[in-house]
């Protein structure tokens, strides 16, 4: 295990792992290194993603039935158990290849410690195409929170826009009435981002989804009537280097940041939280930075 621990300490940065993970990019599916006994493989018990829909696992199981496990499952040896391997990536394909009652599965064989083989399980997570954008938002904290990665860094490995992501992360500011509403499919994506300017998110919040309004409605409700604070704001308005400060701050503490910076150098600088959880991860953040 002190080669593996030695191997993360040399720096192998999310790319490098992403790449391990997708060895081939192009339309040919990966080679296989082994096609082994279904039952030589089971999966990782720390893997974040416990709930996998019966629907889609049986549409998979179907195709799997016709056509065989096309892409190869990645996986580790398993750290206990000699002759065994872990699932690094593809458990749904696992799972659905034993609903096809397939005895054979393609794996391609990678040296990961436990720290990688959980962050590639979030990165996993984010990329599901049934995500919703409060979990995709989870995923990126934990992975800037866990592993210490900029937005820079998450983008460039991921394929997304860096504006994507910060975007996403600003929705963990809003208070957990909203973010409630937002997982249960009450309110959409496009709802949420209108609510993070908002003067009162959880009351409009709730006037949404009583009125059925539109995001387009929403969004010129808010242009119409702003609120008295935002009213202030736009009798001195903000240079750009100010907005974009507030908007990385909040991005990366993943709670709201109001920058007053005043003429000859002073200002004042809040962060709006909105529980206990809140207050505690920010204060460890702050106490790390010493």
């Amino acid at each position: 295990m002190a080669d593996r621990r030695d191997r993360r300490g040399l720096g192998r940065g999310l790319s490098a792992l992403m790449a391990d993970v997708r060895p081939d990019r192009g339309d040919a599916q990966p080679r296989a290194d082994l096609t082994v006994p279904v039952e030589r493989v089971v999966p990782n018990p720390d893997q974040p993603r416990r709930r996998f829909a019966a629907e889609a696992l049986e549409e998979l199981a179907e195709s799997i039935r016709a056509r065989g496990v096309i892409q190869p499952l990645i996986v580790r040896p398993h750290p206990d158990a000699d002759g065994t391997y872990q699932i690094v990536a593809g458990e749904r394909r696992w799972r659905a290849a034993q609903m096809a009652q397939v005895h054979d599965i393609p794996i391609i064989v990678r040296e990961f410690d436990d720290t990688e083989v959980l962050e590639i399980a979030i990165v996993e997570n984010i990329q599901r195409a049934d995500l919703n954008a409060l979990e995709e938002a989870q995923g990126y904290r934990q992975l800037m929170d866990r592993f210490g990665h900029t937005q820079e860094k998450m983008a460039a490995a991921l394929g997304k826009s860096r504006s994507h992501i910060a975007n996403l992360l600003r929705l963990l500011q809003l208070p957990e009435e909203v973010q409630t509403h937002l997982r249960e499919g009450q309110l959409s994506a496009g709802h949420a981002r209108a609510l993070v300017n908002a003067p009162d998110p959880a009351g409009l919040a709730r006037r949404i989804i009583a009125q059925g309004l539109s995001v387009r409605a929403v969004e010129a409700m808010l242009r119409k009537d702003p609120a008295p604070a935002r009213r202030r704001q736009a009798a001195r308005p903000k240079d750009a280097d100010t907005r974009v400060l507030e908007q990385d701050l909040s991005a990366t503490l993943g709670l709201q940041v109001v920058v007053d910076h005043r003429p000859g150098g002073e200002g004042r600088l809040s962060i709006r939280y909105h529980s206990l959880d809140d207050l505690d991860r920010l204060c460890q953040l702050l106490s790390s930075a010493r």
